[in-house]
């Protein structure tokens, strides 16, 4: 199985990239290859029905694209901006969604998570994503939210808080059952 992992977020220093990456390591019975990828490495312009008009889809949407149909499987931990999707995020899933063709996702089972500084740890911007993601194409298979990723957190260690940890890992266990659940069938109608 393949597996790509993201923080949907363009910072350098982004914890929902630390987050999903330590995440990850979750899956390792199921990772026969792993990508996580740094969607800095997707610049493009503003998305706008003139500039498509006028260059096409850049190349850097269709390299995003690919990779989403590369893999098996995917985790995402969005950042929140003001209650919604990081502008950098948002800019590239409105490009990839003009690919003729296409459901962003193309039916791909992904596990959203979020992680913030504050309480609610990117409640708001997680809803929006289990709400849109279908619609794009995706099936959810679960989510989760890890407040105060400052005291929640630590590099090589994940998460600390074991309450949190303890849910986290429940439903890891509950998307490795459907994984394998999805991947036999699969491998039987084949």
């Amino acid at each position: 199985m393949k597996i790509l992992a993201f923080g949907a977020s363009n910072s350098s220093k982004s914890i929902n990239k630390k987050f999903v990456t330590s995440v990850s390591k979750y899956y390792k019975e199921f990772d026969d290859v792993k990508e996580i990828i740094d969607l800095n490495n997707y610049a493009m312009p503003v998305f706008s029905v003139d500039l498509e008009a006028e260059i096409g889809i850049p190349q850097q949407a269709l390299d995003f694209a690919a990779k989403i149909d590369w893999a098996d499987f995917i985790l995402i931990s969005f950042a929140e901006n003001n209650g919604n999707y990081n502008a950098y995020y948002k800019n590239i899933i409105d490009w990839v969604s003009r690919i003729k063709g296409r459901k962003i996702f193309n039916g791909k089972p992904v596990f959203l998570l979020a992680t913030s500084p504050g309480a609610r740890g990117g409640q708001s911007v997680l809803s929006i994503a289990e709400a849109r993601l279908p619609f794009d194409g995706a099936k959810v298979l679960d989510t989760f939210s890890l407040p105060e990723f400052n005291n929640n957190f630590e590099e090589g260690k994940g998460v600390t808080n074991m309450l949190l940890r303890s849910q986290l890992e429940a439903k890891v266990r509950k998307t490795k059952r459907t994984l394998k659940e999805l991947f036999e069938g699969k491998t039987e109608n084949n």
